[in-house]
């Protein structure tokens, strides 16, 4: 899961509770879903978050959910904005592929050291989640006092219309206007972050060692995305801003702009940003994005007032409340956990006397993207409860469940593997299709395990979580990665869920429990993990085979098929180099997998 670098010192501050202790930090961070994962060399707590609460992507979200939890905030907060004096001016120009835009104004920051970080910070995070790593959303940050954006009445006396430049006219109102248009790859030029010359869009995709990592989301765009004021571009979205407005810790008032594919990621991303900028002491201002009639997308010939932070309202009923979390609540004690929550009570119907049949309109704040459904709403009651209050109690019916037999065949063979010497792992079942494929050097659609087509996800929240794994190991080989700064040897085991597509299944889909394993250390090799494997299949009684094939993930030659009393049911051997160089991995790691079924008894 995504990790996020928060300062406790930072985090006492903004939360105005000097008193606490790193230790009782961390407890109270696991309170909100945020688990401690260690500390940076700087003494950072690395806390590991839930892709769902993106409002936590920062040290001043945490700390607003931490006010909450203290019960210092109660309900709703909204900033206040100024009226805007900038305009976002939306041409045709602008490539098809990326259509939208959205921006705000904040002013009078004090932008420290710690402060730009969190920013930057905050910036990486929402491209890696909401941003699908810039490709549905991107954002720059500028200085707002290196702007310059024209003064007037469009086609105003003052700009004769010879000398205009048709990518930066003056706003409709008066007020200062930016443009946001589309120019061809060697059109133009800027001085892109980090160089001290003049390169055209072109040269900064070939040449520029940061912007060349992002380049592939252009290639088969039918413009280059810019955004120029009365100087001249200084934004190319969403591959780099210009030096000119570059953020330092002297700026004080920022200019924020997002561009993207689709105006809802944009404009909530565009919130969180405001938010957290607000914690700081920022005085948030509107901007208008003005959409031309001819422009592409949904809103041509629309303006809109933006950040906008409209809140939106949820029904819940309370007897929804009370059987979802097994607990007896009255009306009054809902609302005050709502408010602890960080939401208000916009309004109740009917139970005025009865409880029971109330049913609450809760309002939500614009921050909050992960409120989608009333469960939603029932799951932040019972956080701010508390779960760990919640009594537990057998269900009101007349049996007891007991293990189904599949579930007391994975608990064997995790237990198994723990007392061969591996970690258990519990890992997501959702993964990308790059790690899945491309990162372990499988072809999709191929014979090899692995290589089966996949269950896509129709509306992924996140690019890290795309489809169903199809298989196990490259979920192990992501723990591999994470875990270089750690000692070795590391061996790790799962029992988990693989999925393949299948249309002669009822479902569509063919679902399989599988057994992976990884030995990585400096002298694994593929007799380590077959010594392994063999122990694991004595423990079932299962007789074991392992005649040589070849698979793209494995080196020929030191691969083997696992077939288990005669039926073939997985792979072991030693993990190609390649592929240890796409993990950085820096030792030998040898592994198997096989499907669990194989083990159970007849």
């Amino acid at each position: 899961m995504p990790t996020v670098e928060i300062d406790p010192d930072e985090l006492r501050e903004l939360t105005g509770h000097d008193e606490k202790s790193d230790e009782q930090l961390r407890e109270d961070l696991f309170g909100l879903g945020l688990e401690y994962e260690g500390e940076t060399d700087d003494g950072e707590f690395e806390l590991e978050f839930a892709p769902d609460r993106l409002d936590r992507l920062s040290v001043e979200g945490v700390a607003r959910s931490l006010r909450y939890q203290y019960g210092d905030d109660r309900g709703v907060y909204v900033p206040n904005t100024n009226d805007a004096d900038w305009t976002i001016e939306v041409d045709a120009d602008v490539p098809d592929q990326r259509p939208y835009v959205t921006g705000a104004v904040v002013r009078g920051l004090d932008m420290d050291e710690a402060a730009l970080e969190s920013l930057i910070q905050l910036q990486e995070k929402l491209h890696a989640t909401m941003g699908r790593q810039r490709a549905k959303g991107a954002i720059g940050v500028h200085d707002l006092t290196m702007l310059k954006g024209q003064v007037g009445a469009r086609g105003g006396e003052d700009t004769p219309e010879e000398e205009a430049d048709p990518r930066t006219e003056v706003a409709p109102s008066g007020g200062k206007s930016v443009r946001y248009t589309g120019i061809g790859e060697r059109e133009d030029r800027f001085v892109p972050l980090e160089e001290n010359h003049e390169m055209t869009p072109q040269e900064v995709l070939m040449a520029h060692h940061t912007a060349n990592e992002f380049s592939d989301l252009v290639d088969d765009y039918d413009a280059m995305p810019a955004i120029y004021d009365d100087v001249g571009m200084f934004s190319f979205p969403p591959i780099i801003n210009g030096k000119r407005t570059e953020v330092t810790e002297d700026s004080r008032d920022l200019f924020i702009e997002m561009t993207g594919t689709d105006q809802w990621t944009i404009d909530h991303m565009l919130s969180i940003v405001c938010y957290a900028l607000d914690a700081r002491g920022g005085r948030v201002e509107e901007v208008e994005i003005e959409y031309a009639d001819d422009a592409a997308g949904d809103y041509a010939g629309n303006t809109l007032v933006r950040p906008n932070f409209e809140t939106k309202t949820k029904t819940v009923d309370h007897p929804d409340i009370e059987s979802m979390l097994g607990i007896d609540l009255d009306g009054e004690e809902v609302v005050d956990l709502l408010e602890r929550a960080g939401l208000d009570v916009a309004g109740t119907e009917g139970g005025e006397s009865d409880d029971h049949a109330l049913s609450y309109e809760v309002e939500v704040p614009p921050y909050r993207v992960d409120v989608l459904h009333p469960v939603d709403v029932i799951d932040d009651v019972g956080r701010a409860y508390g779960f760990n209050e919640l009594d537990p109690r057998y269900p009101d019916v007349s049996t007891v469940g007991g293990r189904h037999e599949r579930s007391r065949l994975e608990r064997a063979a995790r237990e198994s593997l723990v007392g061969l010497g591996f970690e258990d792992l519990l890992n997501f079942h959702l993964i990308s299709e790059a790690a899945n494929y491309e990162r372990p050097g499988v072809e999709p659609g191929s014979d090899a395990l692995g290589g089966g087509e996949p269950a896509v996800i129709g509306e992924p929240y996140s690019e890290d979580y795309e489809i169903v794994r199809t298989w196990a190991l490259p979920s192990i080989l992501l723990v591999l990665e994470n875990n270089t700064h750690r000692s070795y040897p590391q061996h790790l085991s799962e029992v988990g869920l693989a999925i393949e597509r299948d249309e002669a299944e009822r479902t569509k889909v063919a679902e399989r429990q599988t057994v992976a394993a990884a030995l990585a250390r400096h002298d694994a090799s593929y007799e380590d993990a077959k010594a392994s494997l063999q122990a694991l299949c004595r423990a079932f009684d299962a007789e074991l085979a392992t005649p040589p094939t070849d698979h793209p993930t494995f080196i020929s030659g030191r691969t083997a098929d696992i077939v288990i009393d005669g039926e073939t049911v997985g792979v072991i051997g030693e993990v190609h180099p390649e592929v240890l160089v796409e993990y950085d991995l820096e030792v030998p790691v040898a592994a198997f997998e096989f499907d669990l079924d194989a083990l159970r008894e007849d």
